[in-house]
């Protein structure tokens, strides 16, 4: 069986990191910058989606997705932290038959990286992620993109996530679903999404795969 993790919300909470180049983008395009903690929501859906909500344009958001980069390759991408339980969990799930998927919509270059710098790439088979173009954005697209390359048939594989949008992207691959709710989605979210199992802690979801 196979396991897709998404990673903001899930693995690692970014809020920091992510809030702040939002604002900075923001404020670089002399925009209104919300208050930080208003910004959470952002986490999860395609950035670029967000940016042409608010700024009602797809170039103003083109462009503010580039000034969000330019902060967080740098900074944001490192102002981030584990999860309390996700390194011990992914240890006992590591001597499982399991096999671990990383499955992001953050640009695969900058999950990569997280990956790495909190060493948590022994864990996983693979990192998968959008390309800064923005192909694959979208969660649909990219679950479906994973099961093509690795040839995992969708009844063999779990969707793990925080939002709607990664259930909503497990369903229209016909995966099973596992909503987690120490991220940034609430129950009511993940459920009204379609979620199969909600989780609340990663011990819990250790437990449930057993």
């Amino acid at each position: 069986m196979h396991l897709l993790f998404d990673l903001d919300g899930t693995l690692t909470n970014p809020q920091q990191g992510i809030t702040a180049c939002i604002s900075h983008a923001l404020h670089q395009l002399g925009e209104p910058v919300p208050e930080a903690h208003t910004l959470t929501s952002w986490i999860g859906p395609p950035l670029h989606d967000s940016f042409t909500e608010v700024l009602g344009s797809a170039d103003r958001a083109t462009e503010a997705v580039k000034l969000y980069r330019d902060r967080f390759a740098t900074v944001g991408l490192y102002e981030n932290e584990v999860y309390e339980g996700i390194p011990e969990m992914l240890s006992e799930l590591g001597r499982s038959p399991y096999i671990a998927w990383v499955c992001t919509s953050k640009p695969q270059v900058f999950a990569q990286k997280i990956i790495e710098y909190f060493q948590l790439g022994a864990f996983f088979q693979g990192v998968y992620g959008s390309e800064l173009n923005g192909d694959r954005v979208h969660k649909a697209e990219l679950i479906a993109h994973l099961l093509a390359v690795e040839g995992i048939a969708a009844e063999d594989a779990v969707m793990i996530g925080d939002r709607r949008h990664d259930i909503h992207g497990a369903r229209q691959n016909r995966l099973t679903t596992i909503g987690v709710t120490w991220g940034f989605g609430t129950v009511t979210e993940l459920a009204e999404a379609g979620a199969v199992t909600l989780c609340h802690t990663p011990h819990e979801l250790l437990i449930k795969l057993r």
